[in-house]
């Protein structure tokens, strides 16, 4: 016969220390490393996000960190949660998050599991209540039921869930790697730094408005969409310099007439116009299939060719260091970050013979291809995760069978 969870809540099993808060009027004591809440992620902690801060003694004996620690966001993405694992021989936490340290013996992998479930699924702010929606009190921290497995169990099912974070931890850090491979490749053959075999040709150095025209896009209100042609929006250029019909999800009902006003085919560039940030906007990305009756957003800007040149290859460019400086430099500010055809058109970029970009683009291609793939497995990992978790932490599957008494 299974044995049933106890119950109980997270406040019983776990002391919860909310960590350092920083004040420049009263802040004194030894520079020591601390995490917060940008560096706890799902599965691990990014230590390269942690800061320095000034610890008293007190804080010093109070805040350190011990491995088997949970770290739990206390605003930003409440609850997200890891488990610290002397990531540092020395490290202590800022008043961004909650440290839950085991009173007896309660795995600290199954509760962050717990914590990630809830939060996936939303439960964690039904659980704490709508007032926390900005910040994870300690006292609704403490009030969150618990259920509690055997020691036996809780540890199979640590040792389940830790398998598949060792995977999707591998596939991040292959993914980063094959990311800055990337883009070292693009910063050698998109400057002609380093030539493809084949190509000697000098490059040419010319303005965006001698190569396409500018348009901006339309505006409709809120009942108009969700309905009729497909419409390129804003999120559609940021994900990715080559927009696929695959990708295009928005629909927009409009006339005849407007259709064609602000049709977007094939080969044409569009560009994000306005954002908060200003390192959003001007992002480029090229539409590279036929899509009937597709317009886009005024959100964006598209450029049409005028000039024989590979809008893939251009998408790529606006990649680049030194034309994003450009993009920014060119940029205005209200209360949002703009951009426009006109400030775009003077951004200048190097230009080869029209057989060099195709080589260029097949190239780049070829590894857009690759991270792809490993992006496909990282989401496969995922949700396995997401089922395991489904699975392992309702009790609806069961890793330790005890023996009928």
């Amino acid at each position: 016969m299974r044995s049933v969870w106890r119950k109980s809540t997270i406040g019983e099993e776990f002391h919860v220390q909310l960590g350092k808060r920083l004040d420049a009027a009263v802040n004194r004591g030894e520079l020591k490393l601390c995490i917060n809440n940008r560096g706890v992620r799902w599965g691990r902690i990014d230590i390269t996000q942690a800061v320095w801060a000034p610890l008293t003694k007190a804080d010093v004996s109070e805040l350190r960190l011990k491995a088997g620690d949970v770290l739990v966001c206390e605003g930003g993405e409440i609850g997200r949660a890891s488990v610290w694992r002397a990531e540092l021989s020395e490290a202590y936490f800022l008043n961004t998050l909650h440290r839950l340290r085991s009173r007896r013996g309660y795995n600290p992998d199954v509760l962050a599991a717990f914590l990630e479930r809830w939060a996936t699924t939303g439960e964690l702010l039904a659980l704490v209540g709508k007032s926390s929606l900005a910040h994870l009190t300690k006292e609704n921290l403490l009030r969150v039921p618990l259920p509690v497995p055997s020691p036996e169990e809780q540890q199979r099912i640590a040792t389940a869930l830790r398998s598949v974070d060792h995977l999707i931890a591998s596939l991040c850090r292959l993914i980063a790697k094959k990311r800055d491979i990337k883009q070292g490749l693009m910063q050698e053959i998109l400057t002609g730094r380093t030539r493809l075999p084949g190509f000697s040709d000098p490059w040419k150095e010319l303005l965006v408005s001698d190569l396409l025209d500018f348009k901006n896009g339309l505006n409709k209100a809120s009942q108009f969409f969700g309905h009729g042609t497909p419409i390129i929006n804003f999120m559609d250029v940021m994900r990715a310099p080559v927009i696929t019909a695959e990708r295009v999800k928005g629909l927009v009902s409009l006339s005849r007439e407007e259709i064609v006003r602000f049709a977007a085919r094939r080969g044409d560039m569009f560009f994000t116009r306005t954002s908060e940030s200003v390192e959003e906007i001007g992002t480029a990305g090229v539409l590279v299939d036929d899509i009937p009756n597709a317009v886009f957003s005024g959100f964006i800007l598209r450029g049409r060719p005028i000039a024989p040149v590979n809008t893939t290859f251009l998408a790529y460019q606006f990649q680049l260091p030194s034309v994003r400086k450009q993009v920014i430099a060119t940029a205005s500010y209200t209360t949002r970050a703009l951009t426009n055809g006109g400030s775009l058109g003077r951004v200048r970029v190097l230009v080869p013979s029209p057989d060099e970009q195709a080589a260029v683009v097949a190239t780049l291609a070829d590894t857009d291809a690759e991270l792809a793939a490993l992006e496909r497995r990282l989401e496969s990992a995922r949700a396995l995760k997401t089922g395991m978790m489904q699975e392992l932490l309702t009790g609806r599957s069961r890793l330790l069978v005890e023996a009928a008494s």
